[in-house]
């Protein structure tokens, strides 16, 4: 058995003497645990997000299992408890919304139990960040398993990649070049396996995010979810948690400035999803760890993009694994990381990665020979249009784009745009700026993953596959285009963007990191004067509270009650 020379929170339950002790031992043991259970030793915490309404962590049950092996071979007690799934495939108006009410509950649970680690099983695109938002707020030591990615899609005797060819092949039958029959074929062959999503979005970029910020095993992020190595690994992150636990190696100590430079980093290198920014950025701000939106930036300009996947190359998460995963790229830029950073294993980035190799150079490129060059990551554009900023995937958009000045075409609601998107007769040409707005973190309400709009149907017909489009909404790490999002001030808070009207000209530069309306400052102003601010989206329950605290997407789109933490110290006693 662990032992320590420090009180572990949970003896303060199970150690006590007298009637809460006799309460808190006696109630347990009615599922079976024998006497020295309750000895002293440390008791982990098993958080899941098992749900079969998230196909992608619809396996976690099982991942779970493998980690309480590995807790009782260290001598810990292991308990399971479920935390709030968000799966994106089925909830709406989208999980983003309830990323906070995940953190705030995952926070909750596991201050008022008697835990002194955590294990946090997650997958699906916002479960991985819900759930390490909640646990910083707590900072017990703590050690993330992420589910796995699904195993290759085929259709037709090639590799298909989840989202990324939704948004291509329902455009491509929207184009008539395309059956709903073959849609449905490939359908069924996308899903396979268990799993999140196989190409680099956002399920896939968390994860390896999370394994870059040193809170997950080295190597953990990319093995297939039905791949008994997965299970090795987790088996061995229920060891490891008991160590942590000894140790007292805490959230706080792994998660510093070092850990996010690298994450944001090794996050330019895959080509990840741009929702990554403003998920480190609510983690970073449950810590107090400075961070900013500029980081995601200027910490990248010397990053070629490594990882040939897609929505922005050939390949997918299970090549990717096979290839040598986030160690091979950590090692392969290791000069620009923070080497001697301590992760959740106990050693140096440095040692995690010192007998990484590549196995694939079709998958992984090199700093010479990369995928795409230095700075194809976010961009971080500012202007007259975004005050407080808006970011672009440049590996996903088009390079005839990057500077473009044209008419924008503005529409208030996403519903509307769809429907006007399949009139033959829109006046729109491949010079027009699609603007859609009232989809940010308020407006919606929630920061849907909207922004990656379908492309008119008139224009498809004739060839067009890619357009500027613009919108304080977030899009699918799956997703692909000249996409500008997340852009802030929002329009329902009065940002730039609610003033937009159709015909005026929107200038892009992103070599100069600018996004402008071209509208005379007068002009302006009397619109602003005439603007109203839009009624509150609701009058009860949690989207009342989300809608009334949530921070702009600049922040992390946390609740602003919930930046910061409160720590792990014991409740008062309960009887």
């Amino acid at each position: 058995m662990t032992t320590t020379d420090r009180p572990l929170r949970s003896g303060q339950w199970f150690g006590a003497e007298g009637r809460n002790g006799f309460i808190h031992r006696s109630w347990m043991r009615n599922q079976g645990f024998a006497d020295d259970v309750f000895d002293g030793r440390p008791v982990i915490g098993i958080a899941t997000t098992w749900s079969e309404l998230t196909p992608c962590n619809a396996h976690l049950r099982d991942l779970a299992e493998s980690v309480k092996r590995g807790v009782w071979e260290s001598g810990g007690l292991p308990l399971e408890f479920p935390a709030m799934s968000l799966g994106e495939p089925l909830m709406r108006p989208t999980t983003m919304l309830y990323r906070n009410l995940l953190a705030m509950e995952l926070e909750e649970s596991v201050r008022a139990n008697p835990l002194d680690g955590v294990i946090l099983l997650s997958g699906c695109d916002k479960t991985t960040p819900g759930l390490l938002m909640g646990a910083a707020s707590v900072d017990l030591p703590t050690l993330m398993i992420t589910g796995g990615p699904m195993l290759n899609g085929k259709f037709r005797g090639q590799d298909i990649g989840s989202g990324t060819v939704v948004w291509r092949f329902t455009e491509e039958m929207r184009a008539g070049r395309m059956t709903a029959a073959d849609c449905a074929e490939a359908e069924v062959g996308m899903s396979r396996s268990r799993g999140h999503c196989m190409t680099m979005g956002t399920a896939s970029t968390m994860a390896c995010v999370t394994e870059a910020l040193g809170v997950q095993l080295p190597g953990a992020a990319a093995v297939p979810a039905v791949d008994s190595r997965r299970y090795a690994l987790a088996h061995a992150a229920g060891r490891r948690i008991v160590a942590m636990v000894g140790q007292d190696q805490r959230l706080s100590t792994v998660l510093t400035r070092q850990a996010f430079e690298n994450a944001i980093r090794v996050n330019a290198a895959i080509g990840g999803s741009t929702n990554a920014v403003v998920h480190l950025l609510a983690i970073a701000g449950r810590l107090g760890v400075p961070l900013s939106l500029d980081d995601f930036d200027t910490l990248t300009a010397d990053v070629p993009m490594l990882v040939n996947l897609m929505p922005s190359g050939t390949y997918l998460m299970e090549d990717f694994a096979y290839a040598g995963g986030v160690p091979a790229v950590m090692k392969e830029i290791g000069s620009l990381l923070h080497l001697d950073h301590i992760t959740v294993s106990g050693e140096s980035v440095a040692q995690n990665i010192s007998g990484a190799q590549c196995w694939n150079r079709e998958v992984i490129g090199t700093m010479t020979e990369p995928v795409q060059p230095a700075g194809s990551g976010t961009v971080v554009l500012r202007g007259s249009l975004a005050p407080s900023g808006a970011v672009l995937k440049v590996s996903a958009a088009s390079a005839h784009l990057l500077k473009h000045t044209g008419p924008a075409l503005v529409f208030d609601r996403i519903e509307d745009y769809v429907v006007a998107a399949d009139d033959p007769e829109l006046d729109v040409t491949p010079d027009t700026v699609i603007v859609v707005r009232n989809a940010g973190p308020r407006g919606y309400p929630g920061f849907p993953e909207v922004g990656n709009v379908p492309m008119p149907r008139r224009l498809l017909a004739e060839g067009v596959t890619d357009m500027v489009r613009i919108s304080d909404a977030r899009m699918s790490g799956t997703g692909y285009g000249t996409c500008i999002l997340h852009v802030a001030p929002e329009a329902a808070v009065g940002g730039p963007l609610a003033l937009v009207r159709t015909g005026d000209q929107v200038r892009v530069d992103v070599p100069a990191r600018c996004l402008d309306l071209l509208v005379d400052d007068a002009e302006l102003a009397r619109r602003r004067s005439a603007w109203q601010s839009p009624p509150p989206v609701a009058d009860r329950g949690w989207v009342r509270l989300y809608s009334e605290h949530v921070l702009q997407a600049d922040r992390g789109a946390d609740l602003d009650f919930l930046v910061g933490g409160s720590g792990s110290a014991v409740p008062r006693h309960s009887h």
